[in-house]
């Protein structure tokens, strides 16, 4: 309700007489009296004020303090004022200058005179007491206000919170700047868009700290805000204990079974998960030996999936018991495509004939490069749609998977483009002709990241002993199946039985990016006999593994000890991106491993009883359901 400032006094004296007739009617507290100046508040601390006014519109009836109604606002000094806090200041202000320059042309006058100073009149001891009266005067009104107002500060920009307020279980604000720099900017939503009151519930209590109880029904409220909370107190353990509490009074639905416990949620700050409550368990199973190249690898696969592991296990027995499989990196360089765009498609020619001129390519690699010393351009493909140019760069990352060296790369080269085409106009740093964490034609054709082939001969008594069919029998069904069947669905590097299947667990347990699982799985598998048709030949060709051995998640404990098991944990100091290219081939080998043993399942017509038998859970869903 708003009330005009100018509400007569007969308006008072009703609201006075309601008030003592019908005792449960009281006029508003936010009400100011008009009959008595405002108060005014401290210079120094308006934010502070404005923000525990924020706070007080915030607070939902009965979320925090059991519907206790707002404090009576305290009365200040200057309410006493005869006259304006504005006019009594200037007074002050003039009054002290004006003084102090008179006594010191006073006592300048003397000592020209040698006149001893302690000889005053009585208009100067007139001036020294309204000197001492109008510094005692500022400083109470100014000095000390300016020094309160830093330990107002502290607690009101800590937590948006009345004075009143606890503070002491809290560090220093964290000057960095939060996921919404602009939030202070943005109107106060209402209360119902904050919280609603019927979802506060606690569906299963825990006892908290007493303070950790405090912010977490700040959290509720609305007055903290989420994602502030490991700046704020500085644990990022405490902050995700508080949130998950807070999430469950205000969803009313209990996440007590999502494990929180045996987790370093400092390690994932600033880098993996933002806001976290907790963590998912993923079982992690291992496949192999896998024997590529002349070395076995144990493979780790993190899934849900039954049969997976199981089945993969079976194609590495298969093809370690026929000498092994062997893997060739054919490229290995991540891409970024910014677009950007002319007033003529004519000039958007222009920049692409002088991307792709070979003589300018030592200059641009040398902007390129200033990015890393690890990244190095290897071309740019460039595509027109109009007026519009998409460029496509192409570099080495080392054994980082690359994503953010190779955009501080082309940002390199956007701005030196700007001194000889200044009416360039850059749309975007990406402009999906990359392409990333999507099926395009682009990585299918030119690759993405690392491109390998892995291959393998498996011997006619192991695809009868092992995989339980004949070679003949694979030959026709990856025929009809991953290759005709794959162009009449219109499969876009879809040409296999499973590959995503490996390519994603082998992704979760050593800390990769899973949506690029999208283009990474992009794989044709090839069966065809040999050896007079004894002998089966098969081979996978995956054009764009995008993977890392450092950064991400690769540095979390889990993910790094799958990446040790591996041999490939962290950087190679002595060959750098051997690693990340080496973890690529493991992938490749798990995939063709893996693909050997589905396509033997389904052309033996076991896979409908493999799945009956290691996919199908026997727990009663009902009773887990109650």
């Amino acid at each position: 309700m708003f009330i005009h400032p100018f509400v007569s006094q007969d308006c008072w004296d009703i609201l006075g007489i309601l008030s003592d007739e019908f005792p449960r009617f009281r006029p508003p507290e936010f009400f100011m009296d008009v009959r008595r100046r405002p108060p005014r508040p401290p210079p120094a601390t308006a934010d502070a004020s404005l923000e525990s006014e924020r706070h007080r519109l915030l607070k939902p009836t009965g979320a925090v303090d059991g519907g206790a109604p707002p404090p009576t606002p305290t009365p200040k000094a200057s309410d006493a004022l005869p006259l304006p806090l504005y006019l009594t200041n200037g007074i002050f202000f003039t009054l002290f200058f004006s003084v102090a320059y008179y006594l010191l042309h006073r006592w300048r006058d003397k000592i020209r005179t040698h006149t001893p100073l302690h000889v005053v009149t009585l208009s100067e001891i007139a001036a020294i007491v309204s000197l001492i009266a109008s510094f005692i005067y500022l400083l109470g009104f100014f000095g000390i206000d300016f020094v309160q107002s830093f330990i107002s500060r502290a607690s009101h920009d800590a937590w948006d919170v009345d004075d009143d307020a606890p503070d002491h279980f809290i560090i220093d604000e964290d000057r960095r700047r939060g996921p919404c720099p602009a939030a202070i900017e943005c109107p106060v939503p209402p209360i119902a868009a904050i919280v609603s009151p019927s979802k506060m519930v606690d569906p299963a209590p825990v006892n908290l700290p007493e303070e950790d109880e405090e912010i977490v029904k700040l959290v509720v409220s609305g007055t903290i805000p989420s994602y502030s909370l490991e700046s704020k107190l500085g644990d990022c353990k405490r902050a995700a204990s508080i949130r998950r509490e807070a999430l469950q009074r205000l969803t009313g639905k209990s996440i007590l079974e999502l494990p929180f416990e045996g987790f370093d949620y400092q390690a994932i700050l600033g880098q993996c998960c933002e806001m976290p409550v907790g963590y998912v368990q993923i079982p992690v199973g291992i496949a192999g030996p896998l024997l590529l190249d002349g070395f076995e690898y144990s493979v780790p696969m993190a899934t849900t999936e039954g049969c997976l592991v199981a089945s993969t296990n079976r194609g590495c027995k298969a093809i370690y018991a026929s000498g092994g499989a062997t893997s060739m990196l054919l490229r290995d360089g991540m891409t970024r495509a910014p677009v950007v765009r002319f007033g003529t498609a004519k000039r958007a020619a222009e920049l692409k004939f002088f991307l792709e001129n070979p003589e300018n390519f030592e200059t641009l690699s040398v902007i390129f490069n200033r990015s890393s010393r690890f990244a190095r351009l290897q071309g740019i493909h460039c595509a027109i749609a109009g007026k519009n140019l998409y460029m496509r760069f192409s570099c080495s990352t080392g054994d980082a998977m690359g994503m953010n060296m190779v955009s501080k790369g082309v940002q390199n080269v956007l701005d030196f483009l700007q001194t000889d085409f200044p009416d360039i106009d850059v749309i975007g740093i990406s402009g999906n002709f990359c392409s990333d964490k999507k099926p395009a034609a682009v990585n299918w054709i030119e690759g993405r990241g690392k491109s390998v082939v892995c291959e393998a001969i498996i011997k006619e008594d192991v695809v009868r002993k092992v995989l339980k069919t004949t070679t003949a029998a694979l030959v026709e069904l990856n025929m009809l199946k991953n290759l005709a069947g794959s162009a009449v669905a219109g499969a876009l590097g879809g040409f296999n039985a499973h590959a995503g299947n490996i390519v994603s667990a082998l992704f979760i347990a050593t800390g990769q990016d899973p949506a690029q699982n999208v283009e990474s799985s992009h794989c044709i598998t090839m069966m065809e006999a040999v050896n007079d048709g004894k002998d089966l030949h098969v081979s996978v060709t995956m054009p764009s593994i995008e993977v890392g051995t450092v950064g991400g998640g690769t540095q979390l404990p889990s993910q790094s000890a799958c990446l040790n098991l591996l041999g490939v944990k962290g950087a190679n100091k002595d060959s750098p991106g051997s690693n990340s290219r080496l973890l690529a081939t493991i992938i490749a080998g798990s995939v063709l491993a893996g693909e050997l043993s589905l396509m033997s399942a389904i052309a033996s017509g076991q896979l409908v009883n493999s799945h009956m038998k290691y996919n199908r859970s026997s727990r009663d869903v009902s009773k887990v359901a109650s």
